[in-house]
Formats: C-alpha cells, sequence, structure tokens
C-alpha cells in the first residue's frame, strides 16, 4: 500500500515516513502544500496523512481541491487543532478521519489501516480467499492454517492483489501501490517479488491462488476463470 504524507514540520515527516515504511508501507512525504497537491495528482495513493497548516497551500485548500476534482482518495487530518469547530471544518471539507496532535503511532496505524480497508468496500480486516488469510490488523498472512513468512513488499504485493480479488491488477497498478519515489525502477524487479510471492503462497498446494494473465497482470482468485 502507497501512502502520502504531507507534514511540515521535518521531524515529525521524517518519523512518520520512516516509521510507515518499517510498516510495511510504500511512503511519498513532503513539506509543502503545493507540492503535495502534484504528489496527490499525480500518483495513486492508498491513504493521504495531511497536516493541516503549511507551506504554499493550506492542508484544508489542499484536501477541498482534491474533492473539487473528483478525488476520492482517503485523507486523515493530522493537526494539532483539536476544538470542535476544526475537526467538523475538516470532515466537512472531505477528510474521512481526524487525528489530534500528540498522538500514538499504533493508533495512526490503525486508522489508516481502517480507511484502506473502507476503499476497497471491506469491513472485515481479514481477507478469506480459498483457504489463505491476510490479517490486514496483524499483517499476518496463513495458508491452510500453516503461517507464510512475507517481506514488507510481498506482503503489500498480496494484500494489494487481496483486495482487488478476482480482478486482474495490471503492472502499472501494482507499481503505483506498491513502490514509491525512493524505489529503484528496474524492468524486472516486480516479476521477480511476484514469483517468489506464487512460490510461498501456491508451492505445495493444489489450488493455484496467484494467475498470472499474459500482457495484463496479475490476479489472485480460487480459479484462474
Amino acid at each position: 500500500m502507497r501512502l502520502l504524507v504531507v507534514e511540515d514540520y521535518a521531524p515529525l515527516r521524517d518519523s512518520l515516513a520512516k516509521g510507515l515504511r518499517d510498516s510495511g508501507y510504500a511512503v511519498d512525504a513532503t513539506g509543502d502544500g503545493v507540492e503535495g497537491r502534484w504528489y496527490a495528482d499525480s500518483n495513486a495513493y492508498d491513504a493521504i496523512v495531511l497536516d493541516l497548516m503549511l507551506p504554499g497551500l493550506g492542508g484544508l485548500d489542499l484536501l477541498r481541491g482534491l474533492r473539487a476534482a473528483g478525488s476520492t482518495v482517503p485523507v486523515l487530518v493530522l493537526t494539532a487543532k483539536d476544538s470542535v469547530h476544526d475537526r467538523v471544518t475538516g470532515l466537512d471539507t472531505g477528510a474521512d478521519d481526524y487525528l489530534v496532535k500528540p498522538f500514538a503511532f499504533d493508533e495512526l496505524l490503525a486508522r489508516l489501516r481502517a480507511l484502506v480497508r473502507r476503499g476497497y468496500d471491506r469491513a472485515d480486516p481479514v481477507i478469506r480467499i480459498a483457504d489463505l488469510e491476510i490479517d490486514t490488523r496483524a499483517r499476518r498472512v496463513s495458508r491452510a492454517g500453516a503461517i507464510v513468512p512475507l517481506s514488507a513488499r510481498e506482503y503489500a504485493l498480496l494484500e494489494l492483489l487481496a483486495h482487488r480479488a478476482n480482478q486482474v491488477v495490471t503492472r502499472g497498478e501494482l507499481w503505483d501501490h506498491v513502490y514509491d519515489f525512493a524505489a529503484e525502477p528496474s524492468s524486472n524487479v516486480l516479476d521477480v517479488t511476484v514469483s517468489h510471492l506464487r512460490r510461498k503462497i501456491d508451492d505445495g498446494h493444489a489450488v493455484r491462488l496467484i494467475h498470472t494473465r499474459r500482457g495484463l497482470g496479475y490476479m489472485l482468485a480460487e480459479r484462474d476463470e
């Protein structure tokens, strides 16, 4: 899953970006509202963490512009403004959630997981496809009751495929949602990661769940229809 952090206070921005990357997310980060809007317009994000007090373009104006342009990306407003009026204004402008500083990082993660699930129209944090279970809270994967150890990148790919189960996810969509600007582009890095993931998920099982659609992308499904 790919996130955008727009926060002008550099120590907090850097800490958030590191913590989210350590938690398995791809993260782009900026401290400027104008640049934040450019990022949001130019990339596919699963959620945005947005401060309100920003140079260049205020957070509310950034959010208002995104919604006016038709963007439905989930937005978590992160701010020191904690009055009822401020919260109501943020939510009425188009925010999906509101977290007041200072905050617990675990709560931020939980709120982001909920927003990502909502963005894919899922209420249950556990995704099940055949005998495969993906617990998005614990970021734990099991198949036929056995834990499947995955790298952070492998898990991110699998979670995206699971949210889009029974649909073909193009290579471009996988790249856009799993890799950030810090990633080194490579012609085969995505294929290699999918190959490793397929081996961990499917080897030793009669039913294959990860399917390749030549020239299109990949699909997670019980049957390759």
